[in-house]
């Protein structure tokens, strides 16, 4: 039986118009899935949308129209733009769902029952954008510390959830399992924070009516977050003892953006402990995206917007552009010009020279055909070996999400196989009839380095990588089996790539 990985995304709140954060979220989580499929695994990949709260229903009635079709108007945009960029998930899970819903009923009647879940009152200043209480001494100069909007007091009958009774075993858990919390830094703040104190938490409201109400008492409506977390095991079928639910949870990984930190690896783990159910093995915090230096916002209508990226440099290298430029986990700054160096360097002169170089002097010299390699030399040895190595570097890289450091990895087998080319001169061998021997285990090192390149490479780049295994004449599914090295057979259709990235001039 194969081994499973379980990754989800953030599900992505709906009075929202999808950003760059939202597609390195979701590219990050594709590259994973995919590379994970391709080794082996049976892969689980979830994204969806949060579509409750008093935010949506705010917006809902600003634009004349109910929080369910806004929710079904915007969940299309964000539906759409996974399909362009090539996200090859599973599932995507609504929070307007009847199984969600039933889900989110269950584990709150389940706490209830246990007594972690009771009837009191709140009195707090409240964000509405962020739908937050904040304590009066978190307050930056009397508005919302994440934010820096306006807050207002509220006074509501409220349920709490004993969020303080899990305290130590939180701390505990964090101690004992060392990779929970990915990265070490978000690991640290989350540590102080706890150790700080946890309170009780509100996890009801009675100011608006989207959303699921508590079981038995519909004048509540359950705590947007309570209700958003639940869906990394609603989708797969949660309460119920479905095949994916007890062959998926708990999840491996848990994707997400560096704002939404705490509520994953404080709130989510106190009520799953609660409901006697499994912890996730890993929450991974990334970084913000800024632009030209500056904070991404509405108001400064500096919002990168996936679709137009697309729409002028093409998929693959908007995917190749988020998973490279930034450590996975920092934050970066997106600008066009970085964009286009990228492209033109990395992706038209290094993979996509070497590319169009290779196959043209197999068609030149062989005919298209693969020749059969005789000895290698010391030169084949070490493009041979550096070629293995990646695959191995890459594997470990990937158990760590070091997304840029993979795709650098990979990048010095592409540079090697540019500096073979001119080490080895085909061009000059194909000249004296007495090489021929030479030349024909010179194209066939080269071409089947960049066989196995793309074959890791389609975890990121699964358009390009495709039209260039094709180009190579290699038609068979990726595992990783193939990933050793002699896969591609002597005689073998080779053909001449065309440009896998054209420069962009100006």
């Amino acid at each position: 039986m194969k081994p499973t990985f379980y990754v989800t995304t953030p599900i992505y709140y709906v009075n929202d118009v999808p950003h760059i954060g939202h597609a390195y979220t979701t590219v990050a989580a594709d590259v994973l899935a995919r590379y994970k499929r391709l080794m082996g695994f049976d892969v689980y990949f979830l994204t969806g949308s949060d579509e409750h709260g008093q935010k949506v229903e705010k917006a809902a009635i600003t634009a004349g129209e109910t929080p369910l079709e806004l929710a079904d108007r915007v969940v299309k945009r964000y539906q759409a733009l996974w399909e362009r960029l090539g996200i090859s998930h599973n599932d995507f899970i609504r929070t307007t769902q009847e199984r969600h819903k039933k889900g989110v009923s269950e584990i709150f009647s389940n706490i209830l029952e246990k007594g972690d879940i009771y009837l009191g009152e709140y009195e707090d200043w409240y964000c509405t954008p962020c739908e937050t209480f904040w304590p009066e001494t978190q307050l930056i100069e009397n508005r919302c510390p994440d934010c820096n909007r306006p807050v207002e007091k509220l006074k509501e009958e409220s349920y709490f959830f004993r969020m303080s009774k899990y305290q130590q075993a939180l701390l505990d858990h964090i101690e004992t399992h060392p990779d929970f919390i990915q990265p070490k830094s978000k690991r640290n703040e989350i540590i102080s924070f706890v150790k700080e104190g946890l309170r009780d938490l509100s996890v009801s409201r009675t100011t608006f009516s989207w959303g699921i109400p508590v079981p038995g008492n519909d004048k509540h409506i359950i705590y947007v977050w309570f209700d958003a977390l639940t869906n990394y095991m609603s989708a797969l079928g949660y309460p119920d003892a479905t095949p994916e639910y007890q062959r998926f949870w708990p999840a491996n990984v848990h994707l997400i953006g560096k704002d939404i930190l705490r509520f994953h690896t404080v709130y989510w783990p106190t009520f799953l402990m609660a409901a006697g159910l499994p912890l996730p093995e890993k929450v991974f915090a990334h970084g913000w995206w800024t632009v030209e230096g500056q904070k991404m916002s509405k108001s400064l209508q500096n919002v990168v917007e996936p679709n137009m990226l697309i729409d002028k440099y093409g998929v693959d290298a908007v995917r190749y552009f988020l998973m490279r430029e930034v450590p996975f986990g920092l934050d970066g700054d997106f600008s066009h010009t970085a964009l286009v160096q990228r492209i033109n360097s990395d992706l038209a002169n290094d993979i996509g020279n070497l590319l169009s170089r290779s196959t043209a002097m197999a068609v030149k010299y062989f005919d298209g055909v693969l020749p059969s390699p005789a000895e290698l030399t010391e030169t084949d040895s070490a493009l041979k070996n550096k070629t293995i190595e990646m695959v191995e570097t890459v594997n470990k890289l990937m158990d760590e999400l070091a997304f840029s450091k993979v795709l650098q990895t990979i990048w010095e087998v592409i540079s090697a196989g540019n500096k073979y080319i001119d080490e080895s001169a085909p061009w000059t061998l194909a000249k004296e009839p007495a090489n021929r021997e030479r030349l024909a285990t010179v194209m066939y090192c080269l071409l089947e380095s960049q066989r196995i390149t793309h074959c890791v490479l389609s975890a990121f780049l699964p358009t390009t990588a495709g039209k260039a295994l094709d180009s190579l004449g290699w038609i068979k599914e990726i595992t990783r089996e193939n990933l050793q090295w002699g896969g591609l057979s002597t005689g073998t259709t080779v053909t001449k790539s065309e440009a896998l990235f054209p420069r962009i001039e100006g």
